[in-house]
């Protein structure tokens, strides 16, 4: 499992929140912090169909062509509708990386 579907995944469980609960129960902005309020804002934003897209593909780690087939639609959409989403994902978890470096190095 790669580092973008773990994050997905405990984000979608729950497991996300409860962890960064129970590392910093302040509102420090800890790189786990920044990443659970970036993706919250993100699924926030996105319609159920989406999350349903984004999770068949990351939860039950289906293909891309199987996504497309359970929920009737081709590879393309499934593909435009989540690959955004997907580089948020990744840019998100890319800027909590060089906020938690850049904090070792100041330390």
């Amino acid at each position: 499992m790669n580092e973008l579907e773990f994050n997905i995944r405990l984000y979608l469980t729950g497991t996300m929140k409860s962890w960064t609960d129970r590392i910093n129960s302040t509102d420090q902005l800890t790189p786990q912090r920044f990443i659970l309020n970036a993706m919250t804002e993100l699924f926030d934003s996105l319609s159920d169909d989406d999350i349903e897209l984004i999770r068949l593909r990351y939860m039950e780690r289906l293909t891309l062509s199987e996504v497309a087939s359970r929920c009737l639609l081709n590879e393309r959409t499934v593909r435009n509708h989540t690959n955004p989403n997907i580089k948020q994902v990744k840019e998100i978890i890319k800027k909590a990386t060089e906020q938690g470096q850049h904090e070792r190095e100041v330390d």
